[in-house]
């Protein structure tokens, strides 16, 4: 078992975690395959980490399975933009940690 963490990235939890779903028990080769026509940014990013975890381990892409796709919150960047009538409201631009285990096929 080999895996990769990804911290700190400029992306929703919510939103990667859809993606995170999609590929959790597929064999890292075909996961890799079908995030490469997602449209989405959590998938380019989750496919390269899948990509290292598998070159962490050694292994080649077709021989592993992905054990567990993980997204966690990580903190959230707190902005400001002004408003009518001196005002301000407040942006939230969340994080996220993405961590991934993958196994030989046995």
């Amino acid at each position: 078992m080999s895996k990769a963490l990804l911290r700190y990235i400029r992306l929703s939890p919510t939103k990667a975690r859809l993606i995170a779903r999609e590929v959790q028990g597929m064999n890292a080769e075909l996961a890799i395959a079908s995030l490469e026509f997602m449209p989405n940014k959590a998938a380019r990013i989750i496919s390269k980490v899948i990509a290292s975890a598998v070159a962490n381990g050694g292994y080649e892409a077709e021989n592993v399975v992905i054990s567990s796709c993980r997204v966690d919150a990580g903190p959230v960047l707190r902005r400001f933009t002004p408003r009518a009538r001196g005002r301000a409201t407040p942006i939230r631009k969340p994080t996220s940690h993405i961590l991934v285990e993958v196994t030989e096929k046995k």
